[in-house]
């Protein structure tokens, strides 16, 4: 098959991985619903998919991948550049000339007998200012197919990338699933990735993570933008006016189920909306308005699917109910269908579990693993925005930064200033729970959400959020902080969560506004308590109060914790974010 550009870099490199994994043939990915149906009628006669339920799920797939290989691997990630100050004391560094000759030593003719698939493919709606283009070659249908959900894909990307050397080089090679031998490595000096021995999505499908976060993030700071590990969501009030924010959780916080938020009743009688435009990812650069606007790099979603129901998300389980692959699912062989646990209460009789074998539920074996996936096109959303493909992206009024804490965070803050709000983002932290392997309660610091995607040093990904700050001045977002999991006594969380967190995004848009005043406290400014709305809530306004509150004694404790993480980063960390501290003990001792 000829080759579907004429740019002299893209052909030169495709012709240099091709020496190296010397594959059988060659397809270039167009983009075309015929390739693709071929691709998925080839997958289906080899095993590699198993075709559900075309009346119950139409388009969809089951796909089981190796019992080896079920997670992305942060302990097989690496960050390759020539300094390792520059990769940081977050990230593994390995010297990038060993790490080819390593690679490249693995990949050598693993491709022989096998296809080699060219994706070329663009993260952001295609031909975007705020877009950018990748090629990956892969050795796996699974991938291709994936990636035609999860990005733009085909010929037009081609076609706008011209003859730009602004594109990122993937290359993934299935090899023989070795976990021993697994690497996902970065060389953001050189704009490229290779992932090898593995065929789980976060670690193969290069477009996510890997492009998304951690190439992008080195773009951004040498590009003047950002790469966050955020969700975008638009909440439309009763006039029609959309407000957009964008938010960053550790997982297990209710990242998807925000972003995807339906609001209480009363709220969609009175006429409010909630729109998704993305729920992991965000680009954001300073639009010429001096605002700064966002898009959503991808063009799916590759959620959990375990715990995903009507009830908890019922966005995005619609979303999953047509051309949608499912990843390492229970497999119900009455109906050709899919289960996991958490999605109702009627385990299949008839079935087998993630790894293909047959299952019980009695058996006291999960059926799904925990882990297990589905890619959903965002197209396939209720909720998805009207700016979806918008080129321009959208403005983002607020930053909402978000853990899991039972005592400490109250139910929301404001930052007293966009570099204090940076110093908010740096200390974001979530107590471990029982799904966590270890023990329960111990603080983990999770910068921004992006300890294992910021692909190069965080005391320099620090300074990078203060000098954005600066560009923006006076039109930069108000930063924020939110709690949903304050706990009593016994351990029950006090705040409802889901819909009603509407009624905190709510607070948040009105101090974008100016309409509401606010308490100062030693860690920033929190609502007063008739500012949020409790109405139809079964909680009292005493115990709003109570979630609202700021313990000096835990948070002097947490102050402790705050410096220990700080030292990590030496001279790197900004100065700013040393006084911010500072300012803070200063409050809370007075």
């Amino acid at each position: 098959m000829s080759a579907l550009t004429s740019n002299k870099t893209i052909l030169e490199y495709v012709e240099e991985m091709k020496a190296l994994v010397n594959p059988d043939k060659v397809m270039w990915i167009d983009g075309s619903e015929e390739q693709l149906d071929e691709l998925r009628a080839e997958a289906v006669s080899t095993g590699e998919m198993i075709k559900l339920n075309q009346e119950k799920l139409p388009g969809c797939y089951l796909h089981r991948t190796a019992v080896n290989d079920v997670a992305r691997v942060e302990d097989r990630t690496f960050i390759c550049c020539e300094k390792e100050e520059d990769a940081g004391p977050t990230n593994n560094w390995m010297d990038p000339k060993k790490a080819y000759d390593m690679l490249y030593a693995i990949a050598k003719n693993s491709y022989k007998g096998r296809t080699m698939y060219i994706i070329p493919y663009s993260m952001g709606p295609v031909g975007s200012p705020l877009a950018k283009a990748g090629i990956e070659i892969t050795d796996s249908i699974y991938v291709v197919l994936n990636m035609a959900i999860m990005t733009r894909v085909g010929k037009k990307v081609l076609d706008v990338l011209g003859d730009s050397n602004d594109w990122v080089r993937g290359l993934h090679c299935k090899c023989d699933i070795d976990a021993e031998k697994r690497y996902i490595c970065h060389f953001p000096q050189d704009n490229a990735i290779i992932s090898v021995n593995s065929g789980y999505g976060g670690n193969v499908l290069l477009g996510k993570k890997c492009f998304a976060l951690r190439i992008a993030s080195y773009q951004g700071k040498n590009e003047g933008w950002m790469a966050e590990h955020m969700l975008i969501l638009g909440l439309q009030n009763p006039k029609g006016e959309v407000k957009y924010i964008a938010a960053a959780f550790p997982s297990a916080c209710g990242k998807t189920n925000l972003a995807m938020l339906i609001p209480p009743e009363g709220y969609r009688n009175k006429g409010y909306k909630v729109w998704c435009v993305g729920d992991d990812i965000a680009w954001m650069r300073k639009g010429p308005d001096g605002r700064l606007w966002a898009i959503n790099p991808e063009n799916g979603f590759f959620g959990v699917a375990p715990g995903t129901n009507m009830k908890s998300n019922p966005n995005a389980l619609i979303s999953t109910q047509k051309n949608t692959i499912f990843t390492n699912v229970v497999q119900n062989l009455d109906d050709n269908t899919v289960w996991w646990e958490g999605l109702d209460k009627n385990p299949p009789k008839n079935a087998l579990n993630w790894k293909g074998e047959k299952w019980d539920s009695e058996s006291g074996e999960k059926g799904a693993h925990p882990n297990s996936r589905f890619t959903a096109p965002a197209v396939n959303c209720p909720c998805i925005s009207p700016e979806f493909e918008s080129l321009t992206g959208v403005p983002i009024s607020a930053i909402v930064f978000g853990g899991r804490r039972a005592k400490t965070a109250p139910l929301v803050y404001q930052s007293r200033d966009f570099v204090n709000g940076v110093f908010v983002g740096s200390i974001m932290a979530s107590e471990t729970t029982a799904a966590a392997t270890g023990a329960v309660g111990v603080v983990r610091r999770d910068p921004m959400a992006m300890l294992p995607f910021c692909g190069y040093n965080m005391g320099d990904y620090f300074a990078h959020w203060i000098e954005m700050g600066e560009m923006l001045g006076d039109k930069a977002p108000k930063i924020f902080n939110v709690n949903w999991f304050r706990t009593d006594d016994e351990g029950h969380f006090i705040w409802p969560g889901f819909g009603d967190n509407m009624r905190v995004l709510n607070w948040i848009i009105d101090r974008c506004e100016g309409k509401v005043d606010a308490k100062e406290t030693a860690i920033g400014y929190v609502p007063n308590v008739d500012d949020i709305d409790i109405e139809g809530l079964d909680l009292t306004k005493e115990e709003l109060a109570g979630i609202l509150e700021v313990d000096k004694e835990l948070w002097s404790k947490e102050t402790d914790g705050i410096e220990e993480f700080y030292a990590k980063f030496g001279d790197k960390l900004p100065q700013a974010l040393r006084d911010e501290l500072n300012g803070l003990k200063e409050r809370l001792a007075k």
